[in-house]
């Protein structure tokens, strides 16, 4: 099956990043896309506007996926690896910063964590 992969860290990242997608799917939309879409004290535009976001966020990760694991087969795609690394860095730097800046707990938006171990793997990928 590992074959044709030529980078297993950014195998390794691909798959988080792909874990990722599941967990925000089955995790998440129970949690924050079923009380939006319910909720009554939210105007339809900006409920529908969310609930758009939310879905460009799982296409969004399920690119990230996609993208670092066909770099793990192909060592030309380097330029690809890299625009998903720095975007998952960007993303685990956001979350921290918004949970510093609106008074979060770390463990409250665990998104940090997931996004962190595809930028951790996928530096490393990109350092090898």
């Amino acid at each position: 099956m590992f074959d044709d992969v030529q980078n297993l860290w950014l195998f390794a990242a691909g798959v988080a990043a792909a874990l990722t997608a599941l967990i925000h799917i089955f995790g998440g939309g129970p949690e924050n896309v079923r009380p939006l879409l319910r909720s009554n004290d939210i105007a339809d535009v900006p409920k529908y506007v969310n609930y758009y976001c939310w879905h460009l966020v799982t296409l969004t990760i399920t690119a990230m996926a996609t993208g670092l694991i066909w770099a793990s087969l192909d060592p030309t795609q380097t330029g690809l690896a890299w625009m998903w690394t720095i975007m998952a860095i960007l993303f685990t730097l956001w979350s921290l910063v918004l949970i510093k800046w609106k008074g979060q707990k770390l463990f409250h938006m665990p998104q940090w964590t997931l996004f962190g171990v595809v930028s951790v793997l996928a530096v490393i990928g990109l350092a090898t």
